[in-house]
């Protein structure tokens, strides 16, 4: 059974930083690209970056670009995004997902960004 599970998310000050992980069970992980996608408050399913199968290959909305880091860990079959500087526009529920329009991913982790 393909499982997607995410974590890290809280509510955090504007400017602060936040670590979100995404274990997954069900499938090769090594073997596909991985995304990260995020859906803020009466917003559509928005891509924000994705990795290569190595981690050599990196990609960011422009959005994000800068601020947040995607990494893996194939070993541990875990997917990483770093979020530095955080501001209110990143408010969302945040999500891994094994293809960018998100029809296999997980439930979820819910980042609030606010003073």
């Amino acid at each position: 059974q393909v499982q997607l599970v995410e974590s890290g998310g809280d509510l955090v000050q504007p400017g602060g930083s936040l670590k979100l992980s995404c274990v997954v069970s069900g499938f090769t992980f090594a073997s596909y690209w991985m995304y990260w996608l995020r859906q803020a408050p009466g917003k559509d399913l928005e891509w924000v970056s994705d990795v290569s199968q190595s981690g050599g290959t990196t990609d960011y909305n422009d959005s994000v670009k800068g601020r947040f880091t995607i990494s893996r860990d194939n070993a541990r079959e875990t997917l990483y995004l770093q979020m530095n500087n955080l501001t209110p526009d990143d408010t969302a529920t945040y999500y891994c997902a094994r293809d960018q329009q998100g029809k296999l991913r997980g439930k979820g982790t819910l980042v609030t960004v606010s003073s």
